[in-house]
């Protein structure tokens, strides 16, 4: 009897049940960000101290958390290639790269526009930023080692090593501020003795990261089926080289 997981192993299955799904889960994306925005811009209201400006945090925050998820998707791909061979393993690290970088640069972009009216400055050179930033290069990182290389085993093998190498910067990003000296304040949702923010601003916060979570989703399911599309047609074509190659020693003879 077949697990799923070995089920989904087979790149073929894949694409059929992906191809299913992806209409579905993007739709669902859609419906909950939409309804997210509709909380953050017209019902929740202003904070107390930080007036409008509350309202950047429900983009930022959520981007923040799916950069680090997003990595994590990527370590545990990467353990899944280098330990069990999983035939997809790398091809959910290669298509959840960019989609975590676009997402620790929305986080970065966001942070900063929310940095500027309540500290003062764009950017500080503190714990919590800075190393997100490094998490913002890992991700580059991660693509531009896979694309100098063109052996596409040694380049899978080498981004799995580097993405797992990497994973030690998402403790240190998410205990960064009890660790050091830092503007950026503590976590407040995900803590011991719950969240301690006021459920008016929580709801819709919650929201937005479900919704931008399930869009993750999809456009990693999408992604993973561009990839294995890329390489069936890259085999198809190295197929073609052969084949015509073959035909032309045969003719030499």
């Amino acid at each position: 009897m077949q697990s799923v997981t070995q089920r989904l192993a087979n790149p073929t299955r894949f694409m059929e049940l992906s191809g299913r799904l992806l209409p579905w889960v993007a739709g669902t994306a859609a419906l909950i960000i939409a309804y997210g925005l509709y909380l953050s811009f017209f019902v929740a209201p202003p904070d107390y101290q930080q007036g409008e400006t509350v309202r950047i945090m429900f983009i930022h925050v959520p981007c923040a958390w799916l950069a680090m998820w997003g990595y994590g998707l990527i370590a545990i791909s990467a353990f899944g290639l280098l330990v069990f061979r999983h035939p997809l393993a790398d091809v959910s690290a290669k298509a959840a790269a960019p989609i975590g970088a676009a997402f620790t640069f929305l986080a970065l972009v966001t942070g900063s526009l929310w940095g500027r009216p309540t500290w003062g400055t764009y950017w500080v050179w503190d714990a919590r930023l800075t190393s997100v930033l490094i998490l913002f290069f890992l991700y580059l990182g991660l693509i531009a080692l896979r694309s100098s290389i063109e052996d596409e085993t040694v380049a899978s093998k080498l981004t799995a090593v580097l993405a797992l190498v990497g994973i030690v910067m998402l403790p240190i990003i998410k205990f960064s501020v009890e660790w050091g000296n830092t503007l950026h304040q503590p976590s407040s949702v995900l803590k011991i003795g719950g969240p301690t923010i006021d459920p008016s601003i929580l709801t819709p916060l919650l929201v937005m990261a479900l919704g931008f979570t399930v869009l993750f989703g999809a456009l990693h399911l999408k992604a993973m089926r561009n990839e294995i599309l890329r390489r069936r047609v890259k085999a198809l074509q190295l197929a073609e080289v052969e084949r015509v190659q073959a035909g032309h020693l045969a003719a030499a003879e």
